[in-house]
């Protein structure tokens, strides 16, 4: 599907308004250049707990509890 849809200033932003049937769900959007085309998209806020629970285990070499056994520099401030 696609339309002409006319742009217009509002303050020192470009805008356009979006018609009816292309509206988005939400109140925040993902405005994305490629090149010379402009796409959005619909923005989920995701929590930070649901974004980690979306993420796989670190392998164990990958584990940073490693830290623990380097040594440690003297700075002085």
């Amino acid at each position: 599907m696609e339309r002409i849809v006319s742009l217009f200033r509002n303050g020192r932003s470009q805008a356009l308004r979006i018609p009816r049937e292309f509206e988005l769900p939400g109140k925040r959007a993902m405005l994305r250049r490629e090149g010379g085309r402009l796409f959005i998209e619909p923005f989920d806020d995701v929590s930070l707990s649901a974004a980690l629970s979306g993420l796989a285990p670190l392998d164990a070499e990958d584990r940073l509890d490693v830290i623990a056994d380097l040594e440690v520099d003297r700075v002085d401030l």
